[in-house]
């Protein structure tokens, strides 16, 4: 097995050098990175070790990559322990670009550094990387350079990509299995209708016994998706494209954000997550040194909701007019009494960033809560729904069945 000689930095950010063992490059990064090591190099005996593959492949390669959220996570905290380690921006920007398994944050660390070179500071470098850094990243990390204490923010930017991906997680796993269950419904009842359905059609017919509605009902669809299946997928193409046309307009996000804000069970969920997306947001940002005006900013941008974000507009108009941050909330919508009493006692006491942060953390076990409330309250909705579905199509087909044998044993 080659051997392959590093420089690293270890957990307390200090310079570290030594010889491995490896079947490659990577795998000696690999395991450096297992030992809480950050690479710097690293280098097959005496020579160097990278290799770089050209043409469509890679090209193709970087299209398709994104750069995920632990990912994002791990590159912040290794820029974090290596600002903290005294590296400059540079030799950092070498080391993120050399270690990334991520074919995407390479090219970002390497476009960061080209640009880094050429005179910008480091969130004017991120800003130009679209789809990587979001708005919230980009106005922290400029906010700690402002403040010179860009380790901190970034130590506080941990947090909160960590905390926004595993709310976003465990929505998404509560939500997977009920999508999965509705899906697969709608496919078994086309592929009745279409198929199972037409078959008992001609036997009904040939027996002329009176059929129960739920039959007419089944037939009915069956010849619509038989016979018009062109008008009836028209029909839903137009009505989604459509849908989708508005929604991409300012009207339309409100429209729909709004709508689900006020769905039973998930739009309770959903406001809780807004609610403590915004305390946490907005404690951070105040606790950077961020005015409240450009958090209302960053906010807009950042809440992931429409229509709350159009709450905020107004609110940052009632700002300017020289109102507090309380009395804006207290006259706008979907925010909590709760919210709204805390973050007056922290203008008060001049403690906003503290009762913002204990919101937070408040609406953090709130949406843990919901979340289970709603995997627990969905199966039993899913139960009902398959049942009606399986019920309906028992009696489309077995009461004539039922008719068809009386009328044979009467003669």
């Amino acid at each position: 097995m080659p051997q392959y000689t590093y420089e690293a930095i270890n957990e307390a950010g200090s310079a570290v050098t030594g010889v491995l063992e490896a079947d490659s490059s990577d795998a000696a990064k690999l395991r450096l990175s297992g030992m809480g090591y950050i690479p710097v190099s690293v280098q097959k005996g005496g020579g160097g070790a990278g290799s770089s593959a050209g043409g469509f492949g890679e090209s193709l390669e970087l299209m398709l990559s994104s750069v995920k959220a632990q990912e994002l996570i791990l590159f912040t905290k290794q820029l974090k322990t290596m600002l903290g380690a005294g590296l400059s921006m540079l030799e950092i920007l070498k080391v993120l670009e050399q270690q990334s398994e991520n074919p995407r944050l390479r090219k970002v660390c390497a476009n960061m550094s080209d640009a880094v070179k050429r005179g910008s500071t480091i969130s004017d470098a991120m800003a130009a990387q679209k789809g990587v850094f979001n708005e919230l990243y980009i106005s922290m990390v400029r906010a700690g350079e402002a403040a010179g204490a860009l380790p901190a923010v970034l130590d506080r930017l941990i947090y909160i990509v960590g905390h926004e991906h595993q709310v976003r997680s465990d929505i998404k796993s509560a939500l997977q299995y009920p999508i999965t269950v509705v899906i697969a419904l709608g496919i078994a009842f086309f592929v009745l209708l279409r198929f199972v359905v037409p078959t008992f059609a001609g036997v009904f017919a040939a027996a002329k016994v009176e059929l129960p509605m739920p039959t007419r009902i089944a037939l009915l669809l069956s010849d619509v998706i038989d016979k018009y299946w062109y008008i009836t997928f028209g029909i839903i193409f137009i009505v989604v494209a459509s849908l989708y046309m508005w929604f991409r307009t300012e009207h339309g996000k409100v429209t729909r954000d709004a709508f689900f804000l006020h769905i039973p069970a998930i739009g309770v969920l959903l406001r809780k997550s807004a609610m403590s997306r915004f305390a946490s947001i907005f404690s951070i940002l105040q606790a950077s040194g961020v005015p409240v005006l450009t958090t209302i900013d960053i906010l807009v941008g950042t809440i992931g909701n429409a229509a709350i974000a159009k709450e905020f507009l107004r609110i940052q108009e009632m700002i300017r007019a020289g109102q507090g941050l309380a009395g804006p909330l207290s006259r706008a919508k979907y925010f909590t009494p709760m919210v709204v009493t805390m973050v007056a006692v922290g203008e008060e006491s001049g403690n906003l960033d503290e009762m913002l942060s204990a919101i937070s953390e408040h609406y953090d076990a709130e949406v843990a809560y919901a979340v289970k409330r709603l995997s627990d309250a969905i199966g039993p909705v899913l139960i009902v729904g398959l049942a009606g579905v399986v019920g309906f199509f028992a009696m489309a087909i077995f009461l004539p069945m039922w008719d068809m044998s009386r009328v044979a044993f009467q003669h």
